[in-house]
């Protein structure tokens, strides 16, 4: 079987595995409980944080074979829900919005919507990077998003909601995902560790989660990269040196000598780190981050 990387096969499938956006997870639950399902949604919010995904667990949810209705616990097994899952589905279409950004994609899209579903209970388009579509194709949509027919919904996703005209935002129901907490991210990367039978320090997996930023997505790639020098079992030691860390040892000691007024001791610490290939971008961030934090101590 073909390697498949981290991100990809850790993926979530339903709604309970949205980690750190449990508000947008518990709402679309309660409006397909309710029957209030919206014609068009817009998911906004930085990368790699489950937009995405939100968007084919939807789709998965509305048009489940194994009920009747739609289901708010997609089963995950039916024809439907499978072909979803391996993006095979024909009632399910997903359009990258940074390739098909002219308004004859979208007169395409508003030829096909006449036609109802081959097979599943909804016709469902997912437009990734929504903002990158040109003023024109956006204006093509706009009838369309705002009466279309009963089995067609429309899911937009961007990282860059300015960029969406106030006349597409008003037809949607929108949703905001947030960067999902250090400690959060780094219970995946733990539960990632014991699914491929890895060890590690939970102070390695802390650095991970924080160089991610937040993004689930990229702390799963830089997992998979460590996972490939540290032989098993990952260490901060062997994070460190690789991805260019400062840590808080290395920050106690050049300030350290900064506070004893040690000037030579700290431009020998300070040439230590950029030889070591730390960057100054990185220096500086973690330099201030490190400065705050001692503020906030001193400060109670």
């Amino acid at each position: 079987m073909a390697y498949e990387v981290t991100a990809t096969r850790r993926r979530p499938q339903h709604f309970e595995d949205l980690v750190g956006q449990e508000f947008v997870a518990e709402t679309l639950k309660n409006s397909i409980k309710s029957g209030q399902i919206a014609h068009a949604y817009l998911f906004a919010g930085p990368r790699g944080c489950g937009k995405t995904s939100t968007a084919r667990i939807l789709a998965k949810a509305l048009n489940c074979q194994s009920t009747g209705t739609p289901n708010d616990e997609p089963c995950g097994q039916c024809d439907s829900c499978r072909a979803i899952t391996n993006s095979s589905s024909l009632d399910v279409i997903e359009i990258d919005g940074a390739s098909n950004t002219s308004v004859n994609d979208v007169r395409q899209i508003k030829d096909e919507v006449m036609f109802p579903p081959n097979s599943a209970r909804y016709k469902i388009y997912i437009i990734d990077e929504v903002h990158m579509l040109s003023t024109s194709a956006f204006n093509a949509l706009l009838k369309t998003i705002e009466e279309p027919p009963p089995y067609v919904i429309f899911i937009f996703a961007t990282t860059e909601l300015q960029k969406v005209p106030a006349t597409i935002k008003s037809r949607c129901q929108q949703f905001n995902f947030r960067l999902v907490p250090v400690e959060k991210v780094k219970n995946l990367l733990a539960d990632a560790c014991r699914e491929m039978n890895i060890q590690s320090d939970a102070e390695a997996l802390y650095w991970i989660a924080k160089e991610s930023g937040g993004s689930i997505r990229d702390s799963y790639t830089l997992f998979d990269q460590v996972a490939a020098f540290s032989d098993g079992y990952i260490t901060y030691e062997k994070i460190r040196d690789k991805f260019g860390l400062l840590g808080v040892d290395r920050l106690n000691s050049l300030f350290g000598f900064c506070a004893a007024g040690k000037t030579e001791e700290a431009l020998n610490e300070l040439d230590g780190f950029l030889e070591s290939g730390i960057s100054i971008e990185q220096l500086i961030s973690n330099s201030c981050e490190y400065i705050r934090s001692l503020l906030l101590i001193k400060n109670g």
